[in-house]
């Protein structure tokens, strides 16, 4: 499993496309704690919450970044804060949808992330039952097909970000 910047280069490696499905209600990352105690406070995000530098980084090179959320409202706080950030990808030109089981069922979907690369390396994601990023495992290229059609799915059946924050923001 790549984990730490080992997975992070894979960010820099990939050429066109880098897809991720997001499953998780929580997600417990270290360099966010601070950022999410200030949002929960009610206080200014910062400028790069308004337009993120890491997504930039890779749409800047023409390169394509989309991921889709399947998740259940109510929102969790952890959620409130990542989806408020979401404009601030958009803007950087990160394509985000929204699939929320509280609204439609998607069965055909895994119950774990993953980062699908270029259509050709797919990374399933391990966390802690607490939500900590323990690594990517590299899946064997037989699996591919499989989640190119669950992004497919995925893709199908999610609500662009914008009409979705419209109605439960």
């Amino acid at each position: 499993m790549l984990a730490g910047e080992e997975f992070g280069r894979l960010f820099e490696a990939f050429k066109r496309t880098a897809f991720r499905l997001e499953t998780l209600d929580e997600y417990d990352v270290e360099e966010e704690r601070e950022e999410i105690a200030r949002f929960l406070a009610g206080e200014d995000m910062g400028s790069e919450w308004h337009d993120n530098p890491w997504v930039r980084s890779m749409t800047d090179k023409g390169k394509k970044v989309s991921r889709v959320h399947v998740l259940r409202s109510p929102l969790t706080d952890y959620l409130r804060f990542e989806l408020s950030a979401y404009p601030g990808n958009i803007k950087a030109g990160e394509s985000i949808g929204i699939i929320d089981l509280a609204e439609q069922q998607v069965s055909s979907l895994p119950d774990h992330d993953f980062w699908l690369f270029d259509d050709r390396n797919v990374y399933r994601m391990h966390y802690t039952p607490e939500g900590k990023f323990l690594g990517g495992e590299l899946l064997s290229s037989d699996r591919l097909a499989e989640y190119q059609g669950y992004r497919d799915v995925a893709l199908t059946h999610a609500v662009p970000f914008a009409a979705y924050w419209e109605r439960h923001h």
